[in-house]
C-alpha cells in the first residue's frame, strides 16, 4: 500500500523509551540467568500501552520504533566535545539495548536504525518524506530537538503524560514557532548535548533575539547594532561557534535510507513469535496480559534455582498486605509515647526520615516515619507547611494537626540514641546526618541498603523502590505523586500530611519488611562477616567525614580560573603562530583544515559531512611529530579543568560553613570503592601542574595542616600476593623500585642500567595487567606498535605465569559460580561471564580487576572504620577518602602524632582477617594545602 493522503504514520523515539525505562523503573534481572531485564521490562510495557492506547479511528497506518545505533555520529566530526559530558552507559544496561530491538521485532514493529546518524535524523527525514506524500505524523516522543519537526501535520506525543504538542505547544515552550526552534537552540547551547552556544544566553533571551531580529542569520549580520553592550560583544565573538552550534542542533531530514514509508505498514503481532520472546525473558505479567488481549492460551515460565545468583537469594517473608490507609499519623505526645513503648517492647524500629532536600547539609527535617511490625507504621509530621504560607518558614506558616518538633525529638532522642534498641533504616548514612542536624547521635544501626550490597553486588541496584519490588512483590507509591516533577516540583514540606503520612510510614514498613528478609539471608549467602565488618560500621564513620567537609579558598579558585583563561589565551596565540594563521581553536572542523588540508599532515579521517575528525587520540599520534596538536591538547585540558573544577566547585562552598561537602556512595560500585558526588572530589587530577594547582585551592583552618596518607601501589602489592609471583613478593618486601624491578626481570636489564624508557614500560605494563590490558591498549598507552607491545604483554606472562594462572582460574570460579570474591570474603557477583558477543570481554577483565580492586577497597574501609577510635582524644579530623588516600586536618604541632597513628592503622588494616605475603606500605605528607600533603 502506497503511502499517502489519508495514512497516519507514528515514530516512536526507542531510545528515549529505553532510557525513560531504565530510570524511572527499579532494576530487574531475570531469575534463569540473572540477566539484567528491568528496562527490557519497561520498554515492553510501553511498547505495549502504546499499542493498545492507539487503535481506533485514528490508530496508525503505518508505525516505526527508531533506535540511535552507536555513538559517534557526523555531527562528532563536526565538533568532537559533541555530547562530550554524556556519562558511560550504565553496565546493567549494555547487554539490554540489543533486547530492546528483539522486542521491537517481537512486536512485529518496523525496527530502524543507521550507523553515523542519530534517531532523531532518521525521524526527521521519514517526517518529511511522509508529509511530503501528504500523510500525517505522530512523534512518540517529548524530546525538546524533536519540536523542529512540529508543524504541516506533524505533531508529537510524549506518552507518558499523553499530552499532545503542536505548533502552539512549541513556542509555549521556546517562545518562537517550530521553524526558529533550531535559531534559539543554537543561540542557547545546550548543556546535556555539549553543544556550546552563545555563552551566557538561555532559551528566554534567545528567542526574544531572534523574534526582534527574525532570524539567527539576520541576527549575527547586524550584530554590531545590539545597545547592550557584553550581548553585541558575545555574539560577535562567537559568531562562527553559534554557527557551528546551528549545524549541531539541525535535524538532517534527508537522510539516504535504505527503506521507504511503505515498508512501515502496520502488521497484528505474531502471538506465537511475541510470546515466545516474553516467556524468553521471563515477564509473567506482560506474558498474561498479552495472552488474555491476544486470545491464547498463556505458556509457562518455568521456576528455576539453577543459576549462580540462586545461593544468595533471600527468601520472602510471610506476606501480609499492604494497607497504606491502616496507616498513623502521630499528632501529639500521648500517641508517640505508645510508640516509643512498643519500640522498646520489641527492642528495635524501623525509622525513616521526610526532608525538603536530597542534599543532607541543605535539608531540614519535616517528618519521621517508624514500624516495629510489618504492615503497622506510623508518621510523626513535624514541620509541613501550611498550603497558604509564604517563602520562608515561621511559627504562623506551619500547617495544623503535627506535634511540636522540639518536644517530638526530645522524646524520640532517648530512643534513638538507646544501645540497647537497633534503629533499621534503609540508607541510613542519610538519616543519620539527618538526626545529627538536631542534635540527635541514632546508634546503633542496621542498614537494608548494604544488606541487600552485601549480599547482591553487581546482580542489581539497592534502592528502597527496587528492594520492595524484588523482594517483597510491592511497588511503593511514587514520590512524583505528592510532589511532582520539573518545574512544578514541590518541596515535602509543602505536601498535605494526611498524604505525606501514606508514603513515609508505607517506607517504614517496607524497611522493616526488607530487615525481616535479609537478615537471615545474610547468613545463608555467607556474607554476615562482610556486613558487619565492612559495611554497617562504615555508616557513621563516612557522615563524620561529610559533615566535616573540607575547607576551600573560594579566591584561589577564582584567581586559577583566571589564571586558566589567561594561559588558555597564550596557548591560542602560540597555536596561531604555530599555524601560520588565526583560527577558533575550539572548532575542530577549523582545526582539521588547518592540520590536514593546509599542514598536510598524515593519518587524518573525513567524517560523513566530509568535515575532519580532530578527536584527542589523533592529536596525540600527531603531537609525536608536531608542537600544534600538542599545544592544542593543553588547550583543551585547561579548558576542561576551568570549566568543570576551578568554576564549578565554587558553587559548591556551603554559605554557612564555608567548606565542600562531599557525599560518599558506599553500595555505588559493585567492588566496594566508595563514590563521592555532589561534587565528586575523587576525580581531580593530579597528575598535572594544572591538576595539582586544583588540589591546592583545599585548604585547612587556621592553625592547622592538611595530612595526607597513601598506600603505596596497593593493588600490586595485593596481585603480587593473590597470583604468589615470588619476584614481585620479593622486590615488595626488599622495598625495591617495583616497576625497575619488574623491567628488570622481563628485560634482563640490571638494576643499576635502568633507563627512565625501560621502566616506563614496566610500569605501563603492571598497571594495565590488573585491568587486562590489550596489545592495541598498551601500544596507544607506550606510543609504540601493536605488535611490539603485546609481545611485552606475552613476555610479562612467560616472566610471570603466576599472573596467567591466577586469570584463568578468576574467569573459570565465575563462570561456575556466578561470581568472584576478595580476600575478606565481598561477593561481586558476574552476571555477564557466561554471555556471548562484545560483552563477553568486558565481563572477563572485570571479574579479573574485581578481587584485586575490591580487596584493596576492603582494606582502606577496614582502616576507615579503626581510625574514629585510633585518633580519638587529638585534634584532628578525617575529611576525605580518594581511592587509596585518606586525607586528615590536624592542629599543626600534632601532624607528625597523628601521621604515626594513622598510618599505623593503614598499615595493619588487613589484620587479623588477612595475613598479606608483602607489606603494605603508607607514604605520608602534611602542608598548607592537599597539594603540598599529597
Amino acid at each position: 500500500m502506497a503511502f499517502g493522503k489519508g495514512h497516519h504514520l507514528h515514530l516512536v523515539d526507542g531510545s528515549a523509551f529505553i532510557f525513560r525505562a531504565y530510570h524511572a523503573l527499579p532494576p530487574l534481572t531475570r531469575k534463569s540467568d540473572g540477566l539484567p531485564v528491568g528496562a527490557v521490562s519497561g520498554f515492553v510495557n510501553m511498547v505495549w500501552k502504546m499499542i493498545e492506547d492507539n487503535k481506533g479511528p485514528d490508530a496508525p497506518t503505518h508505525a516505526a520504533v527508531v533506535f540511535d545505533k552507536g555513538s559517534h555520529t557526523f555531527r562528532n566530526d563536526l565538533y568532537d566535545l559533541y555530547k562530550a559530558n554524556r556519562e558511560e552507559m550504565p553496565e546493567d544496561l549494555r547487554p539490554q539495548i540489543p533486547l530492546t530491538r528483539e522486542a521491537t521485532r517481537a512486536f512485529n514493529l518496523a525496527c530502524l536504525e543507521q550507523e553515523g546518524f542519530e534517531a532523531d535524523d532518521i525521524i526527521a527525514t521519514l517526517a518529511r518524506q511522509a508529509r511530503e506524500a501528504g500523510g500525517r505524523v505522530t512523534i512518540i516522543s517529548s524530546d525538546k530537538d524533536l519540536m523542529q519537526l512540529v508543524g504541516g501535520g506533524v505533531e508529537m506525543l510524549d506518552a507518558m503524560k499523553n499530552l499532545r504538542i503542536d505548533s502552539e505547544g512549541v513556542e509555549q515552550k521556546f517562545g518562537v514557532g517550530p521553524d526558529r526552534v533550531v535559531d534559539v537552540q543554537a543561540l542557547a547551547g545546550d548543556s546535556v548535548d555539549n553543544v556550546p552556544g552563545a555563552p551566557g544566553i538561555g532559551i528566554k533571551t534567545a528567542a526574544m533575539l531572534i523574534n526582534e531580529y527574525g532570524s539567527l542569520d539576520e541576527l549575527l549580520e547586524r550584530a554590531e547594532e545590539i545597545k547592550q553592550p557584553k550581548r553585541r560583544q558575545t555574539l560577535i565573538e562567537h559568531a562562527e561557534q553559534i554557527r557551528l552550534s546551528k549545524q549541531l542542533v539541525q535535524l538532517d531530514d534527508h537522510m539516504p535510507l535504505d527503506y521507504g514509508l511503505d515498508t512501515l505498514e502496520v502488521k497484528d503481532p505474531d502471538p506465537e513469535a511475541l510470546l515466545e520472546f516474553l516467556t524468553k525473558m521471563e515477564f509473567r505479567t506482560i506474558v498474561r496480559r498479552v495472552s488474555e488481549t491476544l486470545g491464547v492460551e498463556a505458556p509457562t515460565i518455568v521456576e528455576t534455582s539453577d543459576t549462580p545468583a540462586a545461593p544468595d537469594e533471600p527468601e520472602m517473608p510471610e506476606s501480609k498486605p499492604f494497607d497504606l490507609e491502616a496507616y498513623e499519623v502521630v499528632r501529639d505526645a500521648e500517641a508517640l509515647q505508645v510508640w516509643i513503648d512498643r519500640i522498646r517492647d520489641r527492642g528495635y524500629v524501623a525509622v525513616d526520615t521526610e526532608t525538603t532536600d536530597l542534599n543532607e547539609m541543605r535539608a531540614l527535617l519535616v517528618g519521621i516515619s517508624l514500624s516495629v511490625e510489618a504492615g503497622q507504621a506510623c508518621y510523626v509530621p513535624l514541620m509541613h507547611r501550611d498550603e497558604n504560607a509564604g517563602g520562608l518558614f515561621d511559627g504562623d506558616s506551619l500547617a495544623g494537626g503535627q506535634m511540636d518538633r522540639d518536644l517530638a525529638l526530645s522524646m524520640l532522642r532517648e530512643v534513638f540514641e538507646d544501645d540497647s534498641i537497633l534503629k533499621i533504616g534503609q540508607n541510613m548514612k542519610y538519616d543519620a546526618k539527618i538526626f545529627a542536624s538536631v542534635g540527635i547521635d541514632i546508634a546503633p544501626i542496621e542498614d537494608t541498603m548494604l544488606m541487600s550490597y552485601a549480599m547482591h553486588g553487581g546482580l542489581h541496584g539497592h534502592g528502597m523502590d527496587t528492594l520492595a519490588e524484588r523482594y517483597l512483590g510491592h511497588k511503593p507509591m511514587p514520590i512524583k505523586e505528592l510532589i511532582g516533577s520539573g518545574k512544578s516540583q514541590i518541596t515535602f514540606d509543602r505536601v498535605p500530611v494526611d498524604k505525606a503520612a501514606k508514603y513515609a510510614a508505607e517506607d517504614a514498613d517496607i524497611t522493616l519488611r526488607l530487615w525481616q528478609t535479609f537478615r537471615p539471608g545474610l547468613h545463608r549467602a555467607r556474607v554476615t562477616t562482610v556486613y558487619e565488618t565492612l559495611e554497617r560500621p562504615l555508616v557513621p564513620v563516612l557522615a563524620a567525614m561529610e559533615r566535616n567537609g573540607v575547607k576551600v579558598d573560594r579566591d584561589t579558585l577564582s584567581r586559577m580560573s583566571s589564571a586558566f583563561a589567561q594561559k588558555m589565551a597564550a596557548l591560542e596565540a602560540e597555536i596561531h603562530e604555530l599555524a601560520g594563521e588565526s583560527f577558533n581553536v575550539g572548532s575542530p572542523k577549523q582545526l582539521g583544515e588547518i592540520l590536514f588540508d593546509r599542514m598536510g599532515f598524515e593519518g587524518g579521517k573525513k567524517g560523513k559531512t566530509g568535515a575532519w575528525s580532530t578527536p584527542a587520540d589523533v592529536l596525540e599520534d600527531l603531537a609525536t611529530t608536531h608542537d600544534l596538536p600538542a599545544r592544542v591538547l593543553d588547550w583543551r585540558q585547561l579548558s576542561k579543568l576551568k570549566s568543570t573544577y576551578t568554576d564549578s566547585l565554587q558553587e559548591h562552598i556551603h554559605p554557612e560553613t564555608g567548606r565542600v561537602h562531599t557525599s560518599y556512595s558506599i553500595a555505588g560500585a559493585n567492588t566496594g570503592r566508595l563514590a563521592s558526588t555532589d561534587p565528586n572530589l575523587q576525580n581531580i587530577p593530579v597528575r598535572t601542574e594544572e591538576g595539582r594547582r586544583i588540589r591546592g585551592a583545599f585548604v585547612p583552618e587556621e592553625g592547622n595542616v592538611l595530612v595526607s596518607l597513601d598506600y603505596s601501589q596497593i593493588e600490586l602489592r595485593i596481585l603480587a600476593h593473590v597470583a604468589g609471583i615470588d619476584a614481585l613478593k620479593e622486590a615488595f618486601r626488599d622495598g625495591l623500585d617495583i616497576h625497575a624491578a619488574t623491567a628488570s626481570e622481563m628485560f634482563g636489564v640490571p638494576l643499576d642500567e635502568m633507563t627512565p624508557e625501560v621502566r616506563r614500560q614496566a610500569k605501563a605494563i603492571n598497571f594495565g595487567v590488573i585491568y587486562g590490558i590489550s596489545g592495541f591498549g598498551l601500544a596507544r598507552n607506550l606510543r609504540i606498535p601493536r605488535g611490539e607491545a603485546q609481545g611485552f604483554i606475552d613476555r610479562y606472562f612467560e616472566r610471570f605465569p603466576g599472573i596467567k594462572d591466577y586469570m584463568d582460574a578468576t574467569v573459570k570460579f565465575a563462570k561456575v559460580e556466578g561470581f568472584v570474591q576478595t580476600l575478606f570474603g565481598r561477593k561481586i557477583h558476574t552476571p555477564e561471564i557466561n554471555a556471548k558477543g562484545p560483552g563477553a570481554g568486558f565481563a572477563r577483565r572485570a571479574a579479573i580487576n574485581a578481587p584485586i580492586q575490591g580487596t584493596a577497597a576492603d582494606v582502606i574501609r577496614r582502616a576507615m572504620i579503626r581510625m574514629p577510635d585510633a585518633i580519638e582524644g587529638m585534634p584532628a579530623k578525617m575529611l576525605l577518602q580518594v581511592h587509596d588516600e585518606l586525607l586528615f586536618e590536624v592542629r599543626a604541632d600534632a601532624a607528625d602524632a597523628l601521621i604515626e597513628r594513622a598510618r599505623e592503622v593503614m598499615e595493619g588494616a588487613s589484620l587479623p582477617a588477612v595475613h598479606l605475603s608483602v607489606p603494605l606500605i603508607v607514604e605520608a605528607g602534611q602542608g598548607q594545602n592537599w597539594a603540598d600533603a599529597h
